[in-house]
C-alpha cells in the first residue's frame, strides 16, 4: 500500500510521530505513540490485528485541513 504524509507533529524533530498518512484506497494511516496497558485496557471491541496509538488534536486538524486541501 503506498502511503502520502499528509502531516507530522511540527515539535517532534525531523524523525519519529506523530505523522497521519493517505494511503492510496483513501484510508488514513496514523503513527503515534504505543498506549500504555492500563490505557490500553481502556479499549472496547479491539479486533485481532487492531492498535491504537496516541497523537495530539492539532495533529488531526492539520492533517483534515491537508486531506481538504487535496480535494
Amino acid at each position: 500500500m503506498k502511503l502520502t504524509k499528509l502531516y507530522k507533529d511540527k515539535g517532534s524533530g525531523g524523525e519519529g510521530c506523530p505523522t497521519v498518512y493517505l494511503a492510496e484506497n483513501g484510508d488514513f494511516v496514523v503513527q503515534g505513540l504505543q498506549l500504555d496497558g492500563a490505557t490500553a485496557g481502556e479499549l472496547e471491541n479491539v479486533l485481532d490485528g487492531e492498535t491504537a496509538v496516541r497523537i495530539a488534536p492539532e495533529v488531526v486538524i492539520g492533517a483534515v485541513e491537508r486531506y481538504r486541501d487535496r480535494q
